[in-house]
């Protein structure tokens, strides 16, 4: 999330339906969900294919699965039987119980009372509401009936465990949220004859904001003194307003709230002291601090250490949402906007002091000069380092590039190159650096940041990429980049060929490639893998490329575009590297930051996986997959041939330890 970078992607076939949201397993980190209602599917971040991860058809159709930090995963069927997930795959075709009769389950939750999981659900018949209450490891089950409130339902439920006691908040249709203490009970004949339980409720709090009855539609509890309510209140003669509202139960108060003008989902989500909800077109992440609940804070003594920051994350899908950004302290300038940003990511709570100076400072540098600009970054850069010191930069970064935006004859080169050179930046700190840099042609800034960021988007790199293939070889011997990566292994002269020595590496040889094969390679062909295709300028460039991180599912369509001349030169380039990379006993080319033999195999995969129907067609790209081709199959019948003399080796060794050491002899060993 804090990174705005998707990092993997998985789709059930055609026709299939998840029906029922995926969770990992905090245990084994899995993914597990369920499709069609009885398919069960569990797989890891690498698995690319759905279709080919495990697969469990069950009995019964799910409702839930519950994945605990400590408990494992739990899996409520729609029919009120409970399992755990190691349990149901000893036999996924067990027969699961049915304990509801026409009953429907409205909400569950899963916690842990000591070591033990705790499983609750609500259900609903005819209006009425039940409560159950569940331990699956104890094979424990206690049924309760909610005491009715009518005309009014209950909407919404959530709750939490504390000192053996489960406490239950029901958002109910009146604007008013009630408790329900439900003990947890140990198992006796005499209970277990004993008719169902009426459960008596409280009420908590009355949703009213400024004399305005909120109409809640989703409720999570903070802590034991807190709960957040989303709804929306009542506006004469327009659209009601969504807003997110925090109540102090303890003393019945409201908190603080904020209004959420691009509308919501109705769905609040709450995890490590972050909210989750969907505004407008983005996933909102909301940080919140819950003080020590008092009465000072509760009627707005300490609000200035209760405020909350709400940062919009960009959207996944673009790079231009920057006026999402949305603050429960109504910032209006760019420079605050930008700070809280920098709150969010740098993790600080919203009672600290500091963010002020930065939006001064922003402000002091927006149209600034060349000579103001270096010597006030050059002041912050001095600092000693501070855990938002590296978030503040990125606001400065973020500032400048708003600025070359609006001004493209003003681009500080040199001052964007060393700030990304010293600091430990990221994408995210400082999303439209990258596309202005582009757009200047600036291409040793575009190697920094490859070079540096972790998480560049695939579109971006794949823009790099499309760059890096399109400049022209002049061009980029007068381009200043750092050669370090290549200068060790690309011949500097494209005529200047290396002499062919006798000595067999890795198993190729031209020799060797052409007893193999069935044609003869032409001359002219041969030498494909041992000129390098591109200069060393752009040599250099395309290993920052490679170096970067990308995710396959994300990069592939982006690659489909790839003009077919650039996807050749890419495609011989690879070639080139790998046959450099196997000319080695351990594979690994020499350089700083020079590529490794599993980026190279990849990128091969993944650009033909993107062209291949475009190379096939190719006249010109059919050399080079020949020869590609027959490389490889030199190189697997090689490495079969060693492994059908492993075990003689292994037995030579085995002989060797055994021989006595002053023992002198001569002997033959055939190996079959």
């Amino acid at each position: 999330i804090s990174d705005q970078k998707p990092l993997g992607c998985w789709s059930v076939k055609h026709g299939q339906i998840l029906t029922c949201p995926v969770v990992c397993n905090f245990e084994t980190h899995e993914y597990i969900g369920v499709h069609d209602d009885k398919v069960l599917r569990i797989w890891k971040n690498e698995d690319l294919n759905l279709d080919k991860a495990f697969k469990a058809t069950l009995s019964a159709e799910v409702y839930r699965i519950h994945s605990l930090p400590q408990g494992g995963a739990l899996v409520l069927f729609r029919g009120g039987g409970v399992r755990t997930l190691d349990v149901l795959l000893e036999a996924p075709q067990q027969e699961i119980e049915s304990l509801l009769s026409a009953e429907a389950i409205r909400w569950s939750g899963a916690f842990m009372e000591g070591q033990e999981p705790v499983l609750i659900f609500t259900t609903e018949k005819n209006k009425d509401f039940f409560v159950y209450v569940q331990k699956p490891k104890l094979n424990s089950l206690h049924k309760y009936k909610l005491e009715q409130q009518k005309p009014a339902r209950p909407l919404c439920f959530t709750a939490h465990i504390t000192n053996q006691t489960v406490t239950l908040l029901c958002l109910y249709s009146n604007n008013s949220v009630y408790q329900v203490l439900i003990p947890l009970q140990q198992d006796t004949e005499e209970e277990e004859e004993k008719e169902e339980e009426i459960l008596s409720k409280s009420l908590l709090l009355k949703l009213s904001v400024s004399g305005a009855a909120l109409k809640g539609t989703s409720l999570v509890v903070l802590d034991k003194d807190h709960v957040a309510v989303l709804g929306s209140l009542p506006d004469p003669g327009k659209k009601p307003k969504e807003c997110l509202t925090i109540w102090n139960t303890k003393f019945q108060t409201l908190q603080t709230s904020k209004e959420l003008p691009l509308g919501t989902s109705g769905q609040l989500w709450c995890y490590e002291e972050k909210f989750f909800l969907i505004h407008g077109k983005v996933l909102t992440v909301i940080m919140y601090k819950c003080e020590t609940s008092s009465l000072a804070a509760a009627v707005g003594k300490l609000k200035d250490s209760q405020t909350l920051d709400v940062s919009s994350f960009v959207n996944w899908n673009t790079l231009e949402d920057e006026e999402l950004l949305v603050s429960f302290q109504s910032q209006e300038s760019v420079a605050l906007k930008a700070e809280s940003r920098m709150n969010l990511r740098s993790n600080r709570s919203t009672g600290q002091s500091g963010t002020l100076s930065v939006g001064q400072l922003l402000l002091r540098l927006k149209d600034a000069s060349n000579y103001v600009l270096e010597t006030e970054l050059k002041k912050l850069m001095a600092k000693a380092p501070t855990p938002d010191l590296q978030a503040t930069i990125g606001c400065v970064v973020t500032a400048l590039t708003d600025r070359c935006k609006r001004n493209p004859k003003f681009y500080p080169q040199n001052l964007l190159q060393e700030i990304v050179e010293t600091r430990d930046l990221s994408y995210s700190l400082c999303p439209d650096l990258m596309a202005v840099a582009l757009e200047q042609k600036d291409l040793q800034l575009l190697q920094i940041c490859l070079e540096r960021f972790p998480d560049i988007p695939e579109e971006i790199t794949y823009a790099c990429l499309k760059a890096f293939l399109s400049i022209s070889e002049d061009h980029l011997k007068s381009v200043d980049v750092n050669l370090d990566s290549a200068i060790c292994y690309v011949d500097i002269e494209c005529n200047d060929m290396e002499v062919k020595t006798e000595i067999l590496e890795n198993g190729f040889s031209e020799e060797m490639d052409q007893d193999m094969c069935d044609t003869k390679i032409p001359k002219e062909n041969q030498r494909d893998g041992e000129s390098c295709p591109v200069g060393l300028q752009k040599a250099a460039l395309l290993n920052a490329v490679l170096h970067s991180a990308y995710t396959e599912t994300f990069l592939l369509p982006h690659l489909k575009n790839l003009p077919a001349q650039q996807a050749i030169l890419f495609l011989r380039y690879l070639y080139y590297l790998y046959v450099k990379c196997s000319e080695k006993v351990n594979t690994t080319l020499p350089g700083i930051r020079s590529p490794t033999i599993n980026q190279i195999m990849d990128w091969m995969c993944l650009l033909l996986d993107a062209q291949f129907t475009v190379m096939v067609m190719l006249p010109e790209a059919k050399d080079l997959l020949s020869n590609l081709h027959k490389f490889v199959r030199a190189q697997v019948r090689f490495y079969s041939e060693l492994n059908k003399i492993e075990g003689s080796l292994r037995e030579l060794q085995r002989l060797n330890h055994l021989r006595e050491s002053q023992t002198y002899s001569i002997e033959v060993l055939e190996i079959i």
